[in-house]
Order: structure tokens, then C-alpha cells, then sequence
């Protein structure tokens, strides 16, 4: 889709962070975006800025978990803009913590947003992007926890890699309608996301501590300095999501310099499989 201009993005979890960069982006583009989020005082904002830029843009309260939602979002899209062409499966949050600490609680409401959302972002759009014929593009936003394993992370690295896995397959599925699809893996972005626990439902609400909340001052002091020492702007993100759309590049990595761990798990399987097939060969199986 190396011509965007006019084409229409919709984009969730898209008034703040990433998502809000990615509409920043494909506006600046030529596109129309229709923004949804769960936070109403956040797309009050966007209201504000996006009518200040003369953008062609609509702001949709939508829970990705509420299927009804979704559709109704999907609706007044169409209503708004006609096709949508763009995809943009983006909102997430996170719980951390020892596996041992994590609720059914924790699991239900990072898998319900993280995995559910986008499947149910597929299932809204997906047959919408094929019939208009035009061709199309999904994002879906994993993380480089979709990769690496991540101490302290156990949900959010589930969810993580099954938006990976999801978008692998999606890719072959999609490819022979001219439907593109990346899955955004990002390091760390100067997002709120550690703050997800603001939008957590309260039928939801028996879990893990909020983040940081078991460390001593001084250890989240120092936490919180190196997460911020390697995060980046979120305007970088929204161009790089938005050249890989025009380049149809499916892997989106913000932070190269994470390579060496990914690196780590490929060689730990290799050898695994070395060791495997010295066993099954010392047992002619």
C-alpha cells in the first residue's frame, strides 16, 4: 500500500501512546483515522488537536473486548469514510509480577484485551478488507515479549506471543487477497501503558499489585531509570509503522539492539534439537 493518501485507518487504543503516533503519522500521510479508545477524557483531547490540524478524523469510544462495540466502531467508520483499508489491532496493557502472584483475575484481563482485541479486530474488519477488492493492511501490536521471555511478565508474554503467532499465519491468509499485515514489536516506548491498571475493570479487579508496588523506593527509583534510559519517542514508532504499511514489511522491530536476545532463544533451540536427534538416532527411532 505504498499509496496511503485518502485511504482510511482505523486504529485502537488510539488516543494515547502508540496508537495516538500512528494516527499523528498516517495523518500527516494524506489518510483519514478513525480513532477509538476505551478513555473518553483521552479522545476528548484528540477531538481538540485533530480539529485544530483541519484532519479528516473520527473519534470512537470502543472496549476491543466487546464485540458489539467493535462492530457499532466498524459502523460509524463506514458511515464516516466509506472503506477502511488500514487496521491498526493496537490497544494493550499489562500486569507484572511472579507467576506464582498472577490471578485468573490478571490472565482474564491481559488476554481478554491483548488477544482477544485483536482477534476480535480480525473478525470486525477482515471481511470488510476483502470485499471492497482494494487491498488493505492489518497491524497488529505485539512487543519484543513476543520474542524473548521476560521475568515478571508471564501474561503479558503469552499474549505477546500469540499475537506474534497470529500474525505469522495471518500474513499467509491474507497475502493472495492483497491484504498486508505487521506485527509491531516494540522495545520500550515512552507510553502509558505501565499505567494500564487505570482501565482495568472492576469485575476484574482481584490481581497482582500495580506495577513497582512490591519494590522499595529506591529499587523503583532505579527501575524506573532504566526503563526510561531506552525508551523512545512514540512519533518514532508512528513513522515506522506507517513506512512499513507503504513497504509491506511485516516484522516492525523499534529497537534493533535487542537482536542479541532474540539470538539467545534461537541458539538454546538449535541445540535442543541437536540433542534430540542424537537421541532419537541413538535409538534408531
Amino acid at each position: 500500500m505504498r499509496d496511503v493518501a485518502g485511504k482510511t485507518a482505523f486504529i485502537t487504543g488510539g488516543a494515547s501512546g502508540i496508537g495516538l503516533a500512528m494516527a499523528r503519522s498516517f495523518s500527516a500521510a494524506g489518510m483519514k483515522v478513525v480513532i477509538a479508545d476505551v478513555e473518553q477524557a483521552a479522545l476528548d483531547a484528540v477531538e481538540d488537536e485533530f480539529e485544530a490540524s483541519n484532519a479528516e478524523f473520527l473519534t470512537v469510544k470502543a472496549d476491543v473486548t466487546h464485540r458489539d462495540g467493535m462492530e457499532a466502531a466498524a459502523l460509524a467508520t463506514e458511515a464516516r469514510f466509506g472503506k477502511v483499508h488500514v487496521v491498526c489491532n493496537n490497544a494493550g496493557v499489562v500486569v507484572g509480577g511472579g507467576i506464582d502472584e498472577m490471578t485468573y483475575d490478571d490472565w482474564d484481563w491481559v488476554l481478554g484485551v491483548n488477544i482477544n482485541g485483536v482477534v476480535n479486530g480480525i473478525r470486525t474488519f477482515v471481511k470488510r478488507l476483502k470485499s471492497h477488492g482494494e487491498g488493505g493492511h492489518f497491524v497488529n501490536t505485539a512487543s519484543m515479549a513476543g520474542h524473548v521471555s521476560i521475568p515478571g511478565l508471564s501474561v503479558y508474554t503469552a499474549s505477546k506471543f500469540a499475537v506474534v503467532g497470529i500474525s505469522e499465519t495471518m500474513r499467509a491468509d491474507l497475502m493472495p487477497h492483497n491484504i498486508g499485515v505487521s506485527v509491531l514489536c516494540p522495545g520500550m516506548v515512552d507510553t502509558k501503558i505501565l499505567d494500564s491498571g487505570r482501565n482495568r475493570p472492576e469485575d476484574l479487579d482481584h490481581g497482582a499489585r500495580p506495577w513497582g508496588e512490591s519494590l522499595s523506593p529506591e529499587e523503583r527509583d532505579a527501575v524506573n531509570e532504566n526503563i526510561r534510559a531506552s525508551m523512545i519517542d512514540p512519533a518514532i514508532v508512528g513513522d515506522m509503522v506507517l513506512h512499513a504499511i507503504q513497504t509491506d514489511e511485516f516484522y516492525i522491530f523499534t529497537h534493533p539492539g535487542i537482536e542479541p536476545m532474540t539470538q539467545l532463544r534461537g541458539n538454546e533451540i538449535t541445540d535442543a534439537f541437536a540433542r534430540w536427534r542424537d537421541y532419537c538416532e541413538a535409538r534408531n527411532i
